[in-house]
């Protein structure tokens, strides 16, 4: 069976996108890049909601041709394209670089592949992760705050149906005073 990881930035009250879906808020330390980097360099599969979606393939199949791109980001990048990724949405039809689109039950596709030998999977989007949250998916949290608040906006976790226990794996802080900390689901 496959780990399912769900890990973003998001804010001191909560959130991983101000309203308007603006996230300019979590710029990432060059040290924090590289930690997300040998974070996802593990992941052999991503999950994707449409927003998220929509918001890494603007600009990751790319990202190693900018022309100020720092070797973790070109890695990053490269990394992006190559790992398989599946995108769950009703509402586009059409994805690339390496990607499925799925428009059915999101959570009993997440429950298939989770089912499979493999590498870790990682899901992002708060709306998506939600929903593997409330199915009871979710095997551990890698939360990444930010010393921000934004008073609103998607918030990291949704409304759930019963209590998630938690233990604590790991504390780290980055420059700027952001604190990653990650949890297991304890089972």
């Amino acid at each position: 069976m496959r780990k399912l990881i769900y890990g973003m930035n998001l804010t001191l009250d909560g959130y991983v996108a101000a309203p308007g879906d603006d996230i300019s808020w979590g710029v990432p330390s060059d040290e924090l890049f590289q930690w997300w980097l040998d974070q996802e360099l593990a992941i052999g599969l991503l999950m994707y909601g449409r927003r998220l979606w929509e918001t890494m393939s603007s600009h990751w199949p790319t990202g190693d041709q900018q022309p100020d791109a720092t070797a973790a980001q070109i890695e990053f990048a490269r990394n992006w394209r190559d790992t398989p990724k599946v995108v769950f949405s009703s509402t586009i039809d059409k994805v690339d670089w390496n990607t499925r689109l799925v428009t059915g039950d999101a959570v009993a596709e997440i429950s298939r592949l989770k089912a499979d030998d493999g590498e870790p999977m990682r899901v992002g989007g708060a709306t998506l992760a939600g929903a593997a949250m409330r199915a009871g998916l979710v095997d551990e949290y890698e939360i990444v705050t930010h010393p921000v608040l934004v008073g609103g906006g998607a918030p990291f976790f949704t409304a759930l149906d019963s209590w998630v226990n938690l233990n604590l794996v790991e504390t780290r802080t980055f420059p700027g005073g952001v604190v990653m900390t990650r949890y297991e689901t304890r089972r």
